[in-house]
C-alpha cells in the first residue's frame, strides 16, 4: 500500500468542524512550515468568529461555515483533501480515502465529531438534526405539517421546541422537567412561560452565516398555547459538521397552520412503537386508539400509553461519538461512551493518533470543577489543545493541560434568554453535600449558586445579570463566603463592587 501514497503531511487533521479547523489554525500557528492536511467530506468548514474572552475561562463566540478555501488562502502550509475517510491504518500510519486515495501522516488528529442517536434508522417519518442538510430537509418538511412530534430533551430540542410557529408539537420528553442537561427544574419552570408568550421581535438581524416547581406527574399532559397567529409560510449526513450556535436563525421554520403557537409536553416518556398510518389501520388490537379521528402519516406510541398522530417525528435525543471509520483494524481504547480515550495531551492509546471534540472522551483526572459536556466551547477547546500538543510533540516541548479545564464554562441560549453555566451548576457529582441560593424574577431573571463547604463551587445565571465575571473569579478563587450567606445574592448590594 505505501507505494500508492499520493502524499505524506507532517500533520493529517480529520474533520471540517470546530475542533479540526481549530486544530488546524493552531497548528499552522505554530508550524508555519509543515505540511498539514485537512480532511472533510463536506465543502463548507466551520470557523470561530467574534471571539470574546468574557472572563478568565468564560469564552463567547459566533460559529460560521465558509467555504475551505479560506483556510488554503490562509495558510499556504494547509491542503484540504474533500474526501471522507474510508480506512485508518495507524501502525503503517495511512489514511485511505473514500475516493481511493492513500495519504500518510506523521500525527494524526480524529476531529470526526458524534453522529445523532436516531429513533429509528429504517423509518421515512423520522428526521434526525444534526448537520446543515438535515436541518434545511426539517424546514422544508415543516411547510406542509399540521403537527410533529419531537423527542429528546437536548439543546437542539429545547431551541427547536421555542422556534417553530405555525404547527402543533407534541414534545417527549423523558425526566421530570425540560432541559436537564443544562439546568435544574426551577430554572426549566421558568422558561416555560416562553413557551405561551409572544416571541419577541429580534433587534438586529443576526450576522452568522448559516448555508445550509411542582413536578408533573408522569403521563400527565402540560400545554401552551400562544394567541400569537402566524403568517403562513430525510435523515442527517454522516459526513456534515454539527450545527452552530442559534442554527434555528437561517431557517424559516413555520409550519402549515395559520392557527396559534402549541406545544404540549409529554413527560417522563419515550417511544415504544412508530406505526405508519397503514400499520395502524392493520393492527386490529392497537390500544389506545390514536388521540385524534384525523389519518396521519405516523403514529407514535409513547410509554406512556398515549398515542399520536402527526406529519413526522424529529429525533432530537442526543449523538454518539462517531468513531467507526477508524476503529476496523486497530485497536483504540474507547470510553463507556463510545468515544475515543485521551489523555490530557489529546493523545489516543494508538501511536501519533491525536482526538479531539465530540469524537473523544476525556480521561485524565478531571479538575474538580470541570466535567465533559459534548458542546461548541468545548470542541474549540481540545482543538486548540491538541493542535498545541501535536506541535509540541515534535518540537520536543513539554506542555500542561490548558486552564480552560479548570472551570466548565458555557454561554447559550434558550427561549431568547442568555443561559451561563458555570462549574458544577448542576451540583454533578456532589452528591447531597452543598447547599443552592436562589434569586429569581420571573420573566426577567434565575440565578442559582451552588455551594459546598461555604465556597462557590457552580451557577446557573439565566437572563442579563452581568454576574457572570464576578462569579467565575469567585469559583476560581475558592473563597470562603459563609459571612456573606444569603446576602451574596441580595439585588440591592451590588455584588461586582462587592468583591472587586
Amino acid at each position: 500500500m505505501a507505494d500508492k501514497v499520493c502524499k505524506t503531511f507532517k500533520f493529517v487533521v480529520v474533520g471540517g468542524g470546530i475542533a479540526g479547523v481549530t486544530c488546524v489554525e493552531q497548528l499552522s500557528y505554530s508550524l508555519p512550515s509543515a505540511d498539514v492536511a485537512l480532511m472533510t467530506a463536506g465543502l463548507q468548514i466551520k470557523t470561530v468568529t467574534n471571539y470574546k474572552q468574557v472572563a478568565k475561562v468564560l469564552e463567547e463566540f459566533d460559529v460560521e461555515e465558509k467555504p475551505a478555501s479560506v483556510l488554503e488562502e490562509k495558510f499556504p502550509n494547509l491542503t484540504v483533501i474533500h474526501s471522507a475517510v474510508k480506512t485508518l491504518h495507524t501502525q503503517s500510519h495511512l489514511v485511505e480515502t473514500a475516493d481511493g486515495n492513500i495519504y500518510g501522516y506523521e500525527k494524526l488528529c480524529i476531529c470526526s465529531g458524534a453522529r445523532p442517536k436516531l429513533l429509528t434508522q429504517d423509518r421515512p417519518f423520522v428526521l434526525g438534526i444534526r448537520d446543515t442538510d438535515s436541518a434545511q430537509e426539517f424546514q422544508k418538511q415543516l411547510t406542509q405539517a399540521r403537527r410533529i412530534v419531537v423527542v429528546g430533551n437536548g439543546g437542539i430540542a429545547l431551541e427547536l421546541v421555542y422556534e417553530v410557529e405555525g404547527c402543533e408539537v407534541i414534545w417527549a420528553v423523558k425526566d421530570k422537567a425540560i432541559g436537564n442537561t443544562f439546568f435544574d427544574a426551577g430554572a426549566a419552570q421558568f422558561l416555560i412561560p416562553s413557551l405561551s408568550a409572544d416571541k419577541p421581535e429580534r433587534a438586529a438581524p443576526c450576522k452568522r452565516a448559516r448555508y445550509t416547581t411542582d413536578d408533573p406527574k408522569a403521563g400527565e399532559l402540560q400545554t401552551f398555547t400562544s394567541d400569537r397567529h402566524s403568517r403562513r409560510g430525510a435523515g442527517p449526513t454522516e459526513s456534515g459538521s454539527a450545527l452552530g450556535p442559534d442554527w434555528h436563525q437561517g431557517l424559516v421554520l413555520k409550519g402549515a397552520e395559520w392557527a396559534s403557537r402549541r406545544v404540549s409536553m409529554e413527560y417522563q416518556c419515550e417511544v415504544e412503537t412508530i406505526f405508519t398510518s397503514e400499520e395502524m389501520l392493520n393492527s386490529q388490537s392497537q390500544t389506545p386508539k390514536p388521540d385524534t379521528e384525523s389519518t396521519w402519516p405516523v403514529y407514535v406510541l409513547l410509554t406512556n400509553g398515549k398515542t399520536f398522530g402527526c406529519d413526522f417525528i424529529v429525533s432530537a435525543t442526543g449523538v454518539t461519538p462517531n468513531t467507526e471509520p477508524f476503529r476496523h483494524g486497530n485497536n483504540f481504547a474507547l470510553a463507556e461512551d463510545g468515544g475515543l480515550r485521551v489523555d490530557d495531551h489529546m493523545a489516543t492509546s494508538e501511536p501519533d493518533v491525536y482526538a479531539a471534540g465530540d469524537v473523544c472522551t476525556a480521561c485524565w483526572e478531571h479538575s474538580p470543577l470541570w466535567q465533559q459536556m459534548r458542546l461548541w466551547t468545548q470542541a474549540r477547546q481540545m482543538g486548540w489543545h491538541a493542535g498545541r500538543c501535536m506541535a509540541a510533540c515534535v518540537l520536543s516541548e513539554a506542555i500542561e493541560l490548558d486552564f480552560c479545564f479548570e472551570l466548565f464554562s458555557h454561554i447559550t441560549q434558550f427561549f431568547n434568554y442568555k443561559v451561563v453555566l458555570l462549574g458544577k451548576f448542576n451540583a454533578q457529582g456532589l452528591g447531597s453535600d452543598y447547599e443552592l441560593l436562589l434569586r429569581y424574577t420571573k420573566g426577567q431573571e434565575y440565578v442559582k449558586v451552588v455551594l459546598q463547604g461555604g465556597r462557590m463551587v457552580g451557577a446557573v445565571l439565566i437572563g442579563e445579570t452581568d454576574l457572570e465575571e464576578t462569579f467565575e473569579n469567585l469559583i476560581l478563587n475558592r473563597m470562603d463566603l459563609t459571612q456573606y450567606g444569603e446576602d451574596l445574592l441580595n439585588p440591592n448590594i451590588d455584588i461586582e463592587d462587592y468583591f472587586d
